[in-house]
């Protein structure tokens, strides 16, 4: 047996006795398919992590940056209470659209608003909108702007906020200093800013499985 397969198999049996997909998540991923959205969404155990992670939070209003088809959303926005709310910004108009379905499938549009259009230009305009700090924001959206987004997901929060950058092993190209591509470049510019910043203090750990070799870093907001 390869040693993905492996991965994949000890995934499996994880999602199927922590983490199953309900109709709604299983529905979104067909959905999803079906209007041939890339496959990057999240596994369905590191959707139950996030949402985990959110509860552990105790969290009342989320940040997405990266919606794709709303399986991660869907993950996120069930664990809000009832007066939550989650905000998730998503670049492709397509995209917007089979998330929002799938989104109100899972009985969760009251709590969820998808906006449409660059992060970087939607930002700040939900800055200028003085919201509530941001509990937890997870950041799943093009690489090379992962900087940035961190940045804006620092402006957007408080004291014990945390944030979530997924995607930051690159298939171990994440060590590469003498990269040019801009995912590399983008996740180690933020894998450097989580490190070196007075307000962060943050971890990142590698992952094998059903997506492959990759990680996710973890970051919480310090006074």
């Amino acid at each position: 047996m390869s040693e993905s397969h492996v991965w994949d198999e000890v995934d499996a049996y994880f999602t199927a006795r922590l983490a199953p997909d309900d109709e709604a998540l299983a529905a979104a991923l067909r959905d999803s398919d079906a209007a041939g959205l890339p496959h990057i969404n999240v596994a369905g155990n590191q959707g139950k992590l996030l949402q985990l992670l959110a509860q552990i939070q105790g969290a009342r209003h989320i940040l997405e940056i990266g919606t794709l088809g709303g399986y991660s959303t869907i993950w996120l926005g069930r664990a809000l209470p009832a007066d939550g709310r989650l905000v998730s910004l998503e670049y492709d108009p397509t995209h917007a659209e089979v998330a929002l379905r799938n989104i109100a499938r899972a009985g969760l549009d009251k709590l969820v608003e998808v906006r449409v259009g660059p992060a970087l230009e939607s930002l700040p305009q939900l800055a200028d909108e003085n919201p509530p700090p941001f509990d937890l924001v997870f950041i799943d959206a093009d690489k090379v702007n992962n900087p940035h987004y961190v940045e804006w997901a620092l402006k957007l929060t408080s004291t014990g906020s945390l944030i979530v950058l997924d995607n930051v092993v690159r298939g171990g190209r994440v060590t590469d200093a003498a990269s040019t591509a801009p995912d590399v470049t983008g996740t180690r510019a933020a894998i450097e800013l989580i490190g070196s910043h007075p307000r962060l203090s943050g971890t990142a750990i590698q992952t094998v499985g059903m997506k492959g070799y990759d990680g996710f870093a973890l970051a919480r907001v310090l006074a």
